[in-house]
Order: structure tokens, then sequence, then C-alpha cells
């Protein structure tokens, strides 16, 4: 038998791991689950705590115990025939054919079709990216109503912006964080340790004297190294719930991302 009590989420850190957010909602986005935050349940002789997120009910062991609110999105109908819209997101109406606006609240990783991972899988992202493009796009609609000009602007810009944060881990992980309700500040690193600026003044150091291609592109591999590592770290960080470590781990990758860059035009000098 469980007994229902009250549980105030805070904004803490704390509160932040032990919650598992409904992850194909974006943050604007009224679900049940925002209806659903302030709700545990205690199981009866035993010292578990369990928190109800995103429809599902999860102990602080990390399982899950059940489903408990309906998160069914609301249902939208084609603005040209007023036909239900199955799907979501819906791009075209199935009777009609006609292209839709795009629906506020839909992730970037519900619009590109991947999984909620930080390790996904970029092919695929590819794939669904091109093939968005190909009916989506403006030129395409030249000879239609204005209204639909504008719905497959809108469409094709909104694909274009949710490709490009997916692409690379560094944009990826900071909307998955954007997602968890978390933001890294801009102009401040206050979790960046003094011996990890100490290291990235040394690699910096290094790369403005390399006098070689070899010597650059030997720092350009380590860097890649350490971004690889920073990827596996950053995905068990996300996975585990634990966002404070994943905000910084993503600020140690923000700054090597800014090397690999560094690196980059650094080679061009020599070309």
């Amino acid at each position: 038998m469980f007994h229902v009590s009250c549980l105030r989420v805070s904004s803490s850190l704390r509160a932040a791991r032990c919650l598992v957010p409904n992850r194909h909602a974006a943050p604007k986005a009224v679900t049940c689950s925002q209806r659903c935050m302030s709700t545990c349940l205690h199981r009866k002789g035993t010292g578990h705590r369990d928190a109800n997120f995103g429809g599902l009910v999860y102990r602080t062991d990390g399982s899950v115990l059940s489903r408990s609110c309906s998160t069914s999105p609301a249902k939208l109908n084609c603005w040209n025939c007023q036909q239900l819209l199955h799907r979501t997101p819906s791009f075209f109406c199935d009777s009609c054919k006609a292209i839709q606006p795009p629906e506020e609240g839909t992730s970037y990783f519900k619009i590109m079709d991947c999984d909620y991972t930080f390790t996904l899988d970029t092919q695929k992202l590819q794939t669904r990216y091109l093939q968005l493009q190909r009916t989506l796009h403006p030129d395409n609609f030249t000879q239609k109503s204005v209204k639909e000009q504008e719905y497959s602007e809108s469409q094709s810009a909104l694909v274009s912006k949710a490709y490009k944060t997916l692409l690379k881990p560094l944009t990826r992980g900071l909307y998955m964080l954007e997602l968890e309700g978390m933001h890294l500040k801009e102009g401040t690193d206050s979790v960046a340790e003094s011996h990890f600026l100490m290291q990235l003044m040394e690699i910096n150091e290094a790369l403005d004297e390399a006098q070689t291609p070899e010597q650059v592109n030997k720092i350009g591999q380590d860097t890649k190294g350490k971004l690889a590592d920073l990827t596996e770290q950053i995905d068990a960080a996300l996975h585990q719930g634990e966002l404070g470590t994943a905000t910084e781990l993503l600020t140690q990758m923000k700054y090597y991302a800014n090397i690999e860059e560094k690196v980059k035009e650094k080679l061009s000098d020599f070309m």
C-alpha cells in the first residue's frame, strides 16, 4: 500500500539529481509531468523515497516503480481540412497533405526522431535532416499559398536549428541541460578549478609556440582524445541524473572545444 504525501521540489542540485524529467518535452511545454513534480510516494515499511516526474515514479535507487498520470499531448487538427493530426510532430496532414505549422514545445530530439541520449547516432541524425529538408524546403512551396510558404520557412528553419544543436556534443549537452532546467552561466566559470585552468594555459601556450604542422597536430590529437573522454563521462553523468557533474564536465568540454577550433585555425596558417 502506498501513501501519498507532498514533496516541495526545490531548484537545488540535490533535488535535480533525484528527479528524472520528461525528456521529450521542451522547457516551455506544459505537460502532466509539471503538475506532478510536487508528488512523492513513501513505500510503507521501507526507507525509500519515490519521486513522481514525467508520469513515471522513480525511486532514489534509480528503479522505475510505475506510470502515474497521463502525459499524452493535446490533439491537434489540420489548419486546412480540420482533420485530426495523428503524429507528433506532424509536418504534413495525412488527409489533405497540407504542410503544418511548427508545434510549440516539441523537443529537438523528437523533431529529429532521435533517442534522448548524449551519445546519439549522428549518422541517423544527418539522414533525418536530409529527409526533412527535401520535403520542407521553401523551394518546394513557391506555387503554394502564402500561409504554406510561411509554414515551410518556419519548419525548415526549425529543423536546421535542431540539427545544428544536436550534431555537436557540446551544443547537444547544453541543450539537454536546458531541457533539465539547468544552464551554464555566461561569463562565469566557477566550476573550473585552478589546476584545470593551468592545464589549459599550458596547452594554449604550446599551441601559440608551435612552429610546425606536426606540433599542432599533436595538440589536436590530444584535444580530440580529451573530448572523447569527456563525452563518455558526460553521457554517464546524464544517465545517472548527476546534473551538477554533467554541468562541470560540459564546462570543461567548452574549453577543449575552443582549443580544437584554435588548432584548426593554426593549421590553416600553414597552408
